[in-house]
């Protein structure tokens, strides 16, 4: 009786874990560019991808600048509204995501410990689809505010 409570517990803690990171942010993400609203020479992040690692979760973003030239991105962190170091970016070092509700997160970028940016991604109730709305200060200090569209894949 004792061992059959000690596995039912164990395999509870793996359900929770998994419907913890069962978020519908998890998976690939392709920049749809025709849907997409974008400023002038702005940095274009082409694929996104969000993978739960440990208790963290992971994004790796990949794209190219405002001149075509590629970039890569990585984050690890929680979605808390904490700082999280963020490389890659010439436009922050950390990162804090926070959890609005399950579809939506919202994320503050710094460098030195300034704001350069903010974003809201929204996915869609089919969870098929994302919208990305930023705002940042880019690192020549122009203001920019693009509005992204992503297919899941």
């Amino acid at each position: 009786m004792k061992t059959r409570s000690i596995v039912l517990t164990i395999v509870m803690c793996f359900v929770g874990l998994t419907i913890c990171f069962a978020s519908p942010m998890m998976g690939t993400w392709k920049l749809n560019e025709a849907k997409s609203k974008l400023g002038p020479g702005a940095a274009k992040n082409i694929t996104v991808v969000y993978e739960a690692g440990g208790d963290s979760i992971k994004a790796t973003i990949d794209g190219v600048d405002g001149t075509g030239n590629p970039t890569h991105f990585e984050w690890t962190g929680r979605f808390d509204g904490k700082d999280y170091p963020l490389t890659g970016d010439p436009t922050g070092d950390t990162r804090a995501y926070k959890q609005i509700n399950e579809h939506t997160i919202e994320g503050i970028t710094k460098k030195d410990g300034k704001v350069t940016g903010s974003s809201r991604i929204a996915i869609a109730a089919d969870g098929k689809s994302r919208t990305v709305t930023t705002d940042l200060t880019d690192s020549a200090g122009k203001k920019i505010h693009n509005v992204s569209f992503y297919d899941k894949q």
